[in-house]
């Protein structure tokens, strides 16, 4: 996160979509936050990733479906050249499928085109901190896919339940979109005791990311207790 010369964060984002009115709509809605800048525009998938390589941006926000390279084959490539940049994909309900497939390709949020504009800013700000966003619509809609080989594992209650209370408390507000400092800050804890929680329930649930120890914190009912 940078900051300009007025003293306010700003988190640099590069936008992708291959339609220049969604486009235009999402640079809009950012716009009425002061402390986000699009730094970029593409209108395919390989653009993206040549872009977020050149500025080095702390989000990129991947429609799914672009030519010449998808967004979960570009945010896969983006994760591999530059992870310190997280990818947010941007999703219809008519795209179940890619949903799902996205777990595994390194996405730190989920957030539904035709979504409340209040939630994009909010998974710009989560992810930008090093947490993890879901709408709660497409939460909803992940949760009901079963995200692919989550779905042939044991049940979520099952699976947390060897976990401490501690750490379900963690992974209840990684489920919640908080980053590692807004956690700390809720459980009165130094930083680096959350990932040190993190490191210990991602090994225990088997999962490679916040996104995925998110919907098995949703999965639990751990989130909003």
């Amino acid at each position: 996160m940078t900051t300009d010369v007025a003293g306010a964060a700003s988190v640099r984002v590069v936008l992708a979509d291959d339609e220049a009115m969604i486009r235009a709509g999402v640079r809009a809605i950012l716009a009425t936050d002061p402390t986000i800048e699009v730094v970029a525009e593409a209108a395919d998938g390989r653009a993206a990733v040549e872009l977020v390589r050149a500025h080095r941006p702390q989000v990129v926000l991947l429609d799914i479906r672009m030519p010449k390279l998808d967004g979960l084959s570009a945010a896969a490539e983006i994760r591999r050249l530059v992870p310190q940049t997280a990818a947010v994909m941007l999703t219809t309900f008519s795209e179940d499928d890619h949903i799902a497939r996205a777990l595994g390709h390194g996405a730190s949020g989920f957030l539904l085109k035709a979504g409340d504009p209040r939630e994009l800013i909010a998974g710009v700000h989560a992810v930008a901190d090093g947490g993890a966003y879901l709408s709660p619509r497409v939460a909803r809609r992940v949760i009901e896919l079963g995200g692919g080989r989550l779905a042939r594992r044991p049940a979520a209650r099952d699976r947390t339940a060897a976990l401490t209370e501690r750490e379900r408390e963690v992974l209840g507000l990684v489920g919640a979109g908080l980053s590692n400092a807004e956690i700390a800050r809720r459980l009165h804890l130094v930083e680096g005791t959350v990932k040190t929680y993190l490191t210990s329930i991602f090994t225990r649930l088997e999962v490679r990311n916040r996104v995925q120890a998110a919907i098995i914190a949703y999965e639990a009912g751990l989130v909003g207790q």
